[in-house]
């Protein structure tokens, strides 16, 4: 009996993720009411179903969207605002000082927004976001269509957003109480690093998160002088201190990891923690570069992220994924340390574990949500093309991504000219010309201050 379906997906290759190096060649994925009912020969598709819509990718990759797995959204509006600096010059004299003149509702919608944008067209469809004002994050996110994992943040300063870390938690999980239903939103608490919060509200974030059964994500072990001075001030390291404060465990997902010892590792390892791999931000930064490697080999279950515009500057996960396994190699001595699907996995299925997502997003599998993305691999410098997953990785680009859907809803599409050359990408639910005139707007506002402070 032929099916009636919403979409069916005819692709030259389909890149399931899962099983991990499968590459179905000439299939098709079938999606109805936003879940993959079906993954077939594109020879047998036709004979079982009717769709509403196909759509033909005779030279792409169909793949899972991307999971940036750790960022700033709404920090898009500092991208450039503050290069060359290591980290607590760029915080301390920076980014925290126009955080205190302008971060307001507005700028955080209008910030993730262009973001989102950003991401949608790099073949991103999930992130998991760390910042002030949630509700506008959440606002922006639903907006353009998009599927995001709002980090509720904490800290014990005041800010725009809240005065101390009680009204941090009280504001945070009345945003979580009022958009638990929201479709493709979920949520986790914040602590923004080690160094900005208390053991007292540490404790509390991991009493409330067992309770309101939330992850928690964190910046960890990003900087030497982190690590340094959690030592002189507590005589622990802050992995350790978060270990003695219970917060270890399946549910925790920490950025960064860059300088961590051996028994670190083992620890993280042996309490199921996540690690949200940002390699651009940490070498922009001057951090350093986290022994990923290593790490892998001891099961820790490792996503990737981009971290802000603001210390990248870009919110490219192709770019995140060649670099994570590049520097892996080149600080292992290992060339075969992180393969190319193993770059994949983590940004796809391993965001998804780290989100606990992994039943919905992160694979092309029966059941799972719509969350694909193709990827153009016709032009000149994609060829020959004799591994798709290595070409991934290493080859193509953001700028390849020419469809992106999400519950099988198209969000993004880059048409092509009579040509063959990709044009301008549209937005299902944003004009292009909209998201300039944003950009443009806080640009005259940022620049005139960050030039005073520079003068």
């Amino acid at each position: 009996m032929i099916k009636s379906v919403d979409l069916v997906i005819l692709a030259r290759w389909v890149l399931p993720v899962i099983p991990k190096n499968t590459v179905l060649e000439h299939h098709a994925v079938v999606v109805h009411q936003g879940v993959i009912v079906d993954i077939c020969p594109a020879s047998e598709v036709m004979e079982r179903f009717i769709a509403h819509e196909t759509v033909h990718l005779t030279e792409h990759v169909l793949m899972p969207g991307l999971i940036n797995l750790h960022t700033h959204a709404a920090m898009s509006l500092m991208r450039g605002l503050a290069d060359d600096v290591s980290l607590m010059p760029w915080l301390e004299k920076h980014i925290w000082p126009a955080e205190q003149m302008f971060v307001s509702q507005q700028f955080v919608y209008d910030g993730t927004l262009l973001a989102c944008a950003e991401m949608l067209s790099g073949g991103v469809t999930t992130f998991s976001d760390m910042y002030f004002f949630p509700e506008a994050s959440i606002q922006a996110a639903t907006q353009i269509g998009m599927r995001a994992h709002i980090g509720l943040v904490v800290l014990e300063f005041a800010t725009n957003y809240a005065n101390d870390a009680a009204m941090y938690l009280e504001k945070g999980t009345a945003v979580r109480d009022a958009y638990k239903t929201q479709p493709r939103i979920t949520f986790s608490f914040a602590p923004h690093a080690p160094y900005t919060v208390s053991d007292a509200t540490l404790s509390n974030i991991s009493t409330l998160a067992e309770q309101l059964d939330l992850s928690i994500h964190t910046h960890m072990h990003e900087t030497v002088h982190e690590v340094e001075t959690s030592k002189a001030h507590h005589g622990l390291n802050p992995l350790t201190r978060f270990a003695n404060l219970g917060l270890l465990g399946t549910r925790l997902t920490l950025a960064h990891c860059i300088h961590v010892s051996d028994s670190d590792m083992q620890l993280m390892a042996d309490y199921g923690c996540h690690i949200a791999h940002c390699p651009t931000s940490n070498l922009k930064l001057a951090s350093g570069i986290a022994p990923i490697a290593e790490c892998a080999k001891l099961g820790i279950n490792i996503g990737i992220g981009t971290d802000g515009a603001a210390s990248n500057n870009r919110l490219d996960m192709f770019a995140e994924m060649r670099l994570a396994a590049l520097l892996a190699k080149g600080q292992s001595g290992d060339a075969t340390a992180i393969s190319a699907h193993q770059a994949l996995e983590m940004a796809t299925i391993n965001g998804a574990k780290a989100l606990g997502l992994e039943s919905q997003i992160g694979s092309i599998e029966l059941g799972k949500q719509a969350d694909l993305i193709a990827v153009n691999m016709a032009d000149m410098v994609s060829q020959p093309c004799y591994d798709p997953i290595s070409h991934l990785v290493y080859v193509v680009s953001r700028e390849n991504v020419t469809h992106t859907w999400v519950d099988g809803t198209l969000r993004y599409y880059k048409p092509e000219s009579s040509t063959g050359v990709s044009g301008q990408g549209l937005f299902s639910e944003v004009e292009p010309s909209t998201l300039s005139h944003i950009a443009q707007q806080w640009h005259h506002k940022l620049s005139a201050v960050s030039s005073r402070r520079q003068a």
